[in-house]
């Protein structure tokens, strides 16, 4: 690995490899280092026998989470039962990597001179808490919150930084499309690998293949590579796997939003009945109504701490409480924003392209100039209520006399999915003739909406009888915001005032006749 090369009258010159130097540099920051940790890893001897089913993580390490990080509540288990799911302080964190220069100079600057400070992130902080067997789990919260390091410390994908993980049964992940399948090998192929995985001998998998091949409908594609799947075609083969291998643990991130609707049907059903079997389910998702209908319990996380645990409606009421505080000030002062230049296009984000249309068009002598909404006090808003009366305010300029323009407002949900619209076509206001600037008003008796935001447009057109709709004087194409935040739980899109009432035999008189109004 190194040689000695003597020179006449010189002293010995030491010619290594890279190689040689790449491993003294190594051994000599490991012992520059100032962190240390010492790790200890009880699980079964073999991954095919019962006593690999039980895992469990003791970490301990001297660098410590940020401070001020509060800790974690005590320790509550969600479920009755035996726990397979511990949680005690754990936390995670991940080292930030900083764009170094690989020149040989600049490893020996690195290597004698002062190192720099490492930074660290932690996507999880002093978690705890306990899952006991057959109970559905939720985990809530904004993007980076640590959802999804959760999950990935439970199925083994990441070990923790702190504290102890304990998981017992089988684990079935549904984490990342592909994760898990060899893209050369077939679908079939993939099949016996991931049950392999997973300790499940072929004669066990013999008896459920058919089953996988029906329920992940991929025909005669299942003999064909998976590096050719789509990824329609990848989260079906996963999830059919995922719930015929026999888990007695389940994790779920956001797969479900993936695929057409019949499939995502499949999937809640196939849920449902693993929840009947008494297999224990964490999924997370941002459908807060998915999590309601399918979950017995939720932990909502922000910033990798735990802000709340236990039932669910009680824990998404709380969740929706805090974003509401925190996104109307947000979407106020986006409008605002848009109401100053309503010529903005959309911007061009990480999921757009820069063939993203202009969310304004039209070109003709009518202009919409300004939109506000006014809440039931009358106030300029951006969030409401279920049911709540609002206002919307459209101001407008022409460059000529039009005679009987129309307006119109439209609401959208985020998605693009068409809600509502009212337009002084159907519903006229005489006399409107556009000269110069003015305003239109527009009330509506209630928001029929549920919790979530939507999109509002606004459109002029200068022809009356009728329209051409498609080629509007001046269209603001969803290009406001806002957002409905409900103090109470609805099932559903919308909101629609129900009265139940009961008669006949009773077990008590104080339970007669009752009746129960509520939003359902």
């Amino acid at each position: 690995m190194c040689s000695t090369r003597w020179r006449r009258s010189s002293a010995p010159i030491a010619i290594c490899s890279i190689g040689a130097i790449a491993l003294i540099l190594t051994f000599l920051r490991a012992r520059r280092s100032p962190h240390s940790a010492s790790w200890s890893l009880a699980i079964g001897s073999s991954v095919n026998t019962a006593a690999a089913l039980e895992k469990r993580f003791d970490v301990t390490e001297t660098t410590t989470a940020p401070s001020g990080t509060p800790h974690a509540p005590k320790q509550k288990q969600l479920g009755d039962g035996e726990p397979l799911i511990r949680f005690e302080h754990v936390s995670k964190k991940f080292e930030l990597n900083r764009q170094q220069s690989r020149s040989y100079l600049d490893l020996v600057k690195r290597l004698f001179g002062r190192r720099r400070e490492r930074e660290y992130f932690w996507p999880l902080r002093d978690v705890s808490f306990a899952i006991g067997r057959g109970v559905t789990v939720g985990v809530i919260g904004e993007n980076g919150s640590g959802k999804s390091t959760m999950l990935k410390l439970v199925s083994r994908i990441l070990e923790p930084t702190g504290g102890a993980l304990t998981v017992n049964g089988r684990v079935s992940a549904l984490l990342e499309l592909g994760a898990g399948f060899h893209p050369e090998l077939t679908g079939r192929e993939n099949i016996y690998l991931h049950a392999s995985l997973l300790g499940l001998k072929r004669t066990r998998v013999n008896r459920v293949i058919d089953q996988i091949i029906e329920f992940a409908d991929l025909g005669p594609f299942i003999d064909t590579p998976v590096k050719h799947y789509s990824s329609g075609m990848y989260a079906r083969l996963g999830f059919a796997i995922a719930v015929y291998v026999e888990p007695e643990v389940l994790l779920v991130d956001e797969v479900l939003a993936v695929g057409d609707e019949a499939f995502q049907r499949r999937c809640l059903d196939a849920i449902q009945r693993l929840r009947a079997r008494g297999v224990t389910i964490l999924l997370v998702s941002h459908s807060l109504g998915q999590v309601l209908d399918l979950c017995d319990h939720c932990i909502w996380l922000d910033e990798g701490r735990v802000m709340a645990l236990g039932a669910t409606e009680e824990v998404i009421r709380r969740y929706l409480h805090a974003v509401d505080e925190a996104t109307a000030q947000q979407l106020l002062d986006a409008n605002r924003r848009q109401a100053l230049d309503p010529t903005a296009e959309a911007e061009v984000g990480e999921d757009a392209t820069v063939d993203t249309p202009p969310r304004r068009w039209g070109s003709g002598p009518l202009r919409i100039t300004d939109i506000a909404m006014l809440n039931g006090a009358g106030a300029p808003a951006w969030s409401f209520q279920p049911l709540e009366p609002i206002t919307i305010q459209i101001r407008y300029e022409s460059s000529r006399p039009i005679a009987e323009p129309i307006f119109s407002v439209l609401i959208h949900k985020l998605d693009g999915h068409y809600l509502w619209a009212s337009n002084t076509y159907d519903h006229p206001v005489s006399p409107i003739t556009a000269a110069g600037s003015g305003q239109l008003t527009v009330q509506v008796a209630g928001l029929a909406l549920t919790n979530g935001r939507y999109h509002l447009s606004a459109a002029a057109y200068p022809e009356p009888d009728p329209p051409l709709w498609a080629y509007p004087s001046d269209f603001h194409d969803q290009l406001y915001q806002f957002q409905i935040v409900a103090p109470d739980v609805i099932h559903g899109d919308v909101v629609m005032p129900s009265a139940w009432t009961h008669t006949g035999a009773t077990t008590s008189p104080q339970t007669a006749d009752q009746q129960l109004s509520t939003p359902v």
